[in-house]
């Protein structure tokens, strides 16, 4: 198998070192924060994630925006 180029995601070992805190979703390992097209991503994917509670989807949306600040990407609004 040729090896992907462009985006680089998370493998399952990086995945499984990556601090919880680094995650838009901590409880349930979703949405890794660790750079900026991760962000992205996690902005994109934010309402396809499913068993979360409403406080949890709050709490992840401000990791999400805090984030996106730190990596410079501008986000204007949540998405529905």
């Amino acid at each position: 198998m040729a090896p992907k180029t462009g985006k680089h995601p998370l493998n399952s070992r990086a995945e499984r070192e990556t601090p919880s805190t680094k995650f838009a979703f901590p409880k349930e390992r979703k949405e890794p924060l660790t750079d900026a097209s991760h962000v992205r991503n996690a902005i994109a994917r934010f309402n396809q994630v499913e068993g979360v509670s409403a406080s949890e989807r709050d709490a992840a949306w401000r990791r999400i925006k805090a984030a996106a600040k730190k990596y410079g990407i501008e986000v204007s609004h949540r998405p529905r």
